[in-house]
C-alpha cells in the first residue's frame, strides 16, 4: 500500500509540474504574439523612415541642383564682366 500511496504522489507532483510547465509555455506562446506584433510594428517605421529619407535626399539633391545652377549664372554674368574689362583694356 506504501508503495501505491508513493506512486500516486509522485503522479501528482508529476501532474502538478505539467500544469505549471503548460501555464508557462502559454505565457511564451502570447510573448511570442506580442513580440512578432512590434517587430511588425517596428518594421512599417522603418520602411517609412526611409521613404521618408530617399524623399528627402531626392529634395535635398534638387536644391543643390538649384543652388548650383543660381551659382552657375552668377559665375558666368561674372565672367562676363571680366570679359568686357579686358576687351576694353585691349582697345
Amino acid at each position: 500500500m506504501q508503495e501505491l500511496d508513493l506512486l500516486n504522489s509522485k503522479l501528482e507532483i508529476l501532474i502538478k509540474s505539467y500544469k505549471s510547465i503548460q501555464a508557462e509555455n502559454a505565457g511564451l506562446k502570447q510573448t511570442i504574439v506580442g513580440q512578432s506584433e512590434t517587430i511588425q510594428q517596428l518594421n512599417t517605421q522603418v520602411s517609412t523612415l526611409e521613404q521618408q529619407l530617399a524623399d528627402r535626399q531626392i529634395t535635398d539633391s534638387f536644391a543643390e541642383d538649384k543652388n548650383k545652377d543660381v551659382v552657375r549664372k552668377q559665375l558666368d554674368v561674372v565672367i562676363g564682366e571680366i570679359d568686357k574689362i579686358l576687351n576694353s583694356l585691349n582697345d
